[in-house]
Formats: structure tokens, sequence, C-alpha cells
């Protein structure tokens, strides 16, 4: 029998609408875990938050976090591969975004310790409304001033502000880096994420396939940045809840995250 690696993204799609792992999601997932399935998670988000919502999985396997930027191993946060910006790189996406009047989150590895930076008075609406919600992670570095955004090893951008100001950025330099450009399905707010040349889901499920001997990947999701995984694995299903252009690529459609659509499929097809 081929060795299977199951990976699903978290938000909207093994998490609730409450961002949240359900009861019966955690005891599917733990007890065919038990019988020997390989399963991890592919996210947008950090380690650090991802943690927090994964916590009562007993997944011991490594976890692909800021779509595919690194490979984490699960409980001791070691990173098993990861992907940053050249000094060169970082160095343009700041003054580009920037002159369009756009002042991201900038996500680095400061002095070892990994940090997400923002101008305070700088701040959209929208980041404003996003950095409530990190309120004590220990990431959190506001800054006074913009060149103090250049600092350490930037692995990756949020931009988050108006659709007139973030598409032409998005068009500007998905060319030349990995961008997505998104609404956020929490708060209804426009996002642009930008990110080393070659990072995404896909590149990350690549290598952790790769990392642990696998010869099938089965995997699922619901959002447009979903859509490379979804291209390069074996089997790929759709939540119910996805966005249209990921159920058209879809092996099948499954029910929604509310319905606890991924452990249900797992429960009546792992072998």
């Amino acid at each position: 029998m081929q060795k299977t690696l199951y990976i699903s993204d978290l938000d909207g799609t093994l998490l609730n609408g409450s961002q949240a792992l359900s009861a019966r999601t955690v005891e599917i997932i733990n007890s065919l875990t038990k019988r020997g399935m390989l399963f991890s998670y592919a996210t947008a988000r950090s380690y650090v938050t991802a943690a927090k919502v994964t916590g009562g999985l007993a997944s011991s396997i490594p976890a692909i976090v800021y779509n595919g930027a690194f490979i984490i191993e699960n409980g001791t946060g070691k990173r098993l591969l990861e992907k940053h910006f050249t000094e060169e790189e970082s160095r343009y996406i700041l003054n580009t975004v920037m002159e369009h009047g756009v002042y991201p989150i900038v996500y680095a590895f400061v002095e070892g310790k990994e940090r997400f930076s923002y101008v305070a008075r700088l701040q959209s609406e929208g980041c404003k409304r996003f950095n409530k919600t990190r309120k004590g992670d220990v990431r959190d570095a506001p800054v006074s001033d913009t060149s103090e955004l250049y600092r350490g090893e930037i692995f990756h951008f949020s931009c988050i502000d108006t659709p007139e100001k973030l598409y032409p950025l998005y068009c500007l330099l998905r060319g030349r880096f990995e961008c997505i450009y998104h609404v956020d399905i929490y708060s209804g707010d426009q996002w642009l994420e930008v990110q080393p040349p070659d990072v995404s889901k896909a590149e990350g499920v690549k290598a952790l396939k790769r990392l642990l001997g696998c010869e099938r990947v089965v995997c699922f999701g619901d959002g447009v940045n979903d859509i490379p995984m979804f291209e390069i694995c074996d089997e790929c299903y759709a939540v119910e809840n996805a966005h249209h252009d990921l159920k058209r690529i879809a092996t099948a459609v499954i029910p929604s995250n509310d319905r606890d659509g991924v452990a249900l499929w797992l429960l009546e097809n792992f072998k």
C-alpha cells in the first residue's frame, strides 16, 4: 500500500466558523493518527497562532506555515525548512508599497526571534483590526519609524488596505514574487500578502512529502491560496464553503467546515 500524506488547510477548512476545532473533528483525527494516518496542516498562519488552535490534535509530523515559507517540527517549533527574502528584495518591496501609500506588517527574524512589525501611527483601519486580534502575541513589535521595518531576515509582508490601493500593487509585484490577493474570511478586509519567489503551500507540501517518504498526498482546502496545493496533490477535496475557483478543480466537494467535512471524509476513507 502506498504511503499517503493527508494535508488540510486550517481557516475555513479544518477550523469551524469560530476559528476552532470541533470536539468531533479532534476525536476523529486523533483516533485515525493512532491507527497510523499521517496527518498535518498547511496554513497561512504562523506556527504560534496555528499551535493555539490545533492544540487538541495529537499529530506529531511537521506542519507547513506561512503559506509554505516554513516547515516546522510539531512540539519543538524547530524550523526544518525556511525561505526568506534577500535584502535587496525586501528593500524593493518595502519601498514600492510605501510609495503607493500602503504600510505593511513585516514579518522577520530579528536577532534570532520572530517578530511582526508595523508603524503604529500609519496603520490602516484593517491593520488596526487585525492587530487587535494579536494582542499579547510575543512577536508583536510595533515601531515608531518606517526605517525600522527593514530590520532582520524578512520573510513575509501583509498589506491590509483598500482594493484601489492593493490591486495595482498585486499586478506590479506578482511577476517577481509569490503574491496572494484575497479577502479575509473573518473580517472581510482586503489583503495582499507578498512572499519570496517559489514559496507556496504546493512547494511546502512537496518538501514535506519528500521528508516523510510518502508516495501520495491527499489535501483539503477552501481558498484561492490552496489552488497551487490542489494542482500538485493526487486527490484534493474542497469543503462546501470553499471558493468557487477551488471547487472547479477539486476531486470532489465535501461537507463544510462547520459540519466536520474533513474529519468525516477521513473517517470514511482512511484505510
